[in-house]
């Protein structure tokens, strides 16, 4: 699978067995500089692949874009060894137009910062809550069950996350993607739906990893009105995820699963 994964020796140790020398398939991380109009907007780890998608997921949710034609261009840059520079062209904005990036959010902050200011940021450019579509809890289920069968990177080394929607009036996942950052497999996720033309608002968002507050202001932005994750949530992402409209999902394992904020959505 290219750079995406890569294989290693490895020493096998069994306190009850023995000890074993074999090749071991490991998940891929390497950086990745995305530059608006040529300027550095930031630099993440990931599993290469799908980069475009990413970039326009992750300009998506830090306010940069709005929409697929905001991009004219996105090109890697040629002149260097490995693809890990990204260049979008987006006119009549820069680097430094993100409003609500947690890297950001000093600057708003006038009396310190905290989850409220971060929140704040959120809601200036959330432009609507999301869409008022039911999902019953069996969809739900179901939803995270097909994502956990198309993880084919996560099968080889069991060191990525995965991310998945389901639009809404769908049964199906619609797109799957993985990568070592669970926030990047939401980018990967979201801006696929962006640049195809995959419909997000009133979406059902699955992610194989805990709720966080950053990938519930990804799905706000979105459009998401329910957000499931495997794991557990944090106290900011069930804050922000109130605020925002999106009915929050975590602890979503088998037939089980808490919901944290708005659980009208969710027929019980």
């Amino acid at each position: 699978m290219g750079r995406v994964t890569s294989r290693h020796k490895v020493v096998r140790i069994d306190l009850d067995g023995e000890v074993s020398r074999t090749i071991d398939t490991i998940a891929g991380e390497e950086p990745l500089e995305i530059r608006v109009n040529g300027e550095t907007f930031t630099v993440t780890m990931r599993t290469p692949g799908a980069d475009v998608d990413l970039a326009h997921g992750l300009l998506r949710a830090e306010g940069v874009i709005a929409r697929r034609d905001d991009v004219m261009s996105a090109r890697f840059c040629s002149d260097l060894d490995t693809l890990n520079v990204l260049n979008l062209t987006v006119p009549g904005r820069d680097a430094r137009t993100a409003v609500t990036s947690t890297r950001n959010l000093a600057s708003l902050g006038g009396c310190g910062l905290c989850g409220t200011t971060a929140v704040d940021a959120i809601e200036a450019v959330v432009e609507q809550r999301p869409p008022e579509v039911l999902w019953e809890a069996a969809q739900i289920a179901d939803a995270l069950g097909e994502l956990r069968s198309r993880q084919a990177v996560f099968d080889k080394t069991g060191g990525v996350h995965g991310a998945g929607l389901v639009p809404a009036g769908s049964s199906e996942v619609a797109i799957v993607r993985e990568d070592i950052g669970r926030h990047n497999a939401v980018d990967k996720v979201l801006g696929s739906a962006l640049v195809t033309g995959v419909e997000t608002a009133g979406g059902l968002l699955v992610v194989s990893s805990r709720a966080s507050f950053e990938i519930v202001q990804k799905a706000a932005v979105s459009g998401i009105s329910v957000l499931a994750c495997v794991s557990a949530p944090s106290s900011l992402a069930i804050e922000a995820a109130d605020r925002l409209g999106v009915t929050l999902v975590a602890f979503a394992r088998g037939r089980r699963m808490n919901v944290y904020t708005h659980p009208h959505r969710i027929p019980h």
